[in-house]
């Protein structure tokens, strides 16, 4: 997936902790359905399960991503507060490859901003992505979350540190609220203090557009700006000149298609490609 970042202020330290300098490509280890899902697979189990990560967190570091993302795509259809053995299992999961990651990780629990935090707090994550802020019509009925409620929950974990991501385009789901979406995103900096603004496309694969990511980029002139969902090998030069940075998943896995595992040589394509448009970085 690719999504929209945008930071200012002490947000700043934030994001400048993790990635430093360059404009960061985060690598998407879609996780399989998780136990009490409907696509769970009880005959593999958990072993499965680490398995499939293992697999695609070595792909993607081999490859040379910036950093990669934990999160449960697989567990359609969504939910608002997860069952507390997703959150469980991931944590599982993610403990169990801790030794092996080698770039800040991050993590993201459909669609929980809650349970988000308390996995970060929980493996160590550098940084989470969710829908924080704004309200919503969507697949999973109305949606409204409650930013001033992660962030203090954030700071009463002690993780003032963990550099929030906020989407401010949800996917499969449609803003509430008509103001255009650079005014949404310079409003949620303001008033959210988020460590990042992110932009989605209108579901998991498919592209911000391209004036979206212009659009919020020219409004919050200071903060980096990434996109979320879509990018592919085809459009990741385009991308990188228009924002900051990008978070990738579909573009890398078999056949281009999101609920496959990752190719190696596709992604070691895609990152060839994002450091000649980061010229060789």
């Amino acid at each position: 997936m690719c999504t929209l970042l945008v930071l200012k202020g002490e947000a700043m330290s934030n994001f400048k902790r993790v990635f430093g300098d360059i404009k960061p490509v985060i690598g998407m280890v879609h996780l399989g359905a998780l136990p009490g899902s409907p696509l769970f697979d009880a005959k593999a189990g958990l072993a499965g399960l680490l398995e499939g990560a293992r697999k695609d967190l070595h792909a993607l570091q081999a490859a040379g991503f910036d950093a990669v993302m934990f999160g449960n795509e697989n567990d359609r259809p969504y939910e608002f507060q997860v069952d507390t053995a997703s959150t469980a299992t991931m944590a599982a999961v993610i403990g169990a490859l801790r030794s092996e990651i080698t770039v800040p990780f991050g993590v993201n629990v459909l669609w929980d901003p809650m349970s988000t935090v308390a996995l970060a707090a929980a493996t160590g994550a550098a940084f989470v992505r969710e829908i924080f802020t704004g309200t919503y019509a969507s697949d999973m009925g109305p949606w409204t979350p409650n930013a001033g409620q992660a962030m203090r929950y954030r700071n009463r974990l002690g993780r003032a540190d963990l550099a929030m991501l906020y989407n401010v385009s949800a996917e499969f789901a449609d803003s509430l609220d008509r103001r255009p979406l650079a005014d949404r995103a310079r409003s949620a900096v303001f008033s959210s203090i988020p460590d990042a603004v992110l932009v989605s496309g209108a579901i998991t694969g498919e592209a911000a557009a391209m004036s979206d990511l212009e659009a919020v980029k020219r409004v919050l002139p200071d903060t980096p700006v990434l996109a979320n969902t879509g990018v592919k090998h085809s459009t990741i030069a385009d991308v990188l000149r228009a924002a900051d940075g990008c978070v990738v998943g579909s573009a890398l896995k078999y056949d281009g298609h999101t609920w496959n595992s990752i190719d190696p040589d596709r992604a070691q394509d895609f990152m060839a490609k994002a450091r000649a448009a980061r010229g060789g970085k």
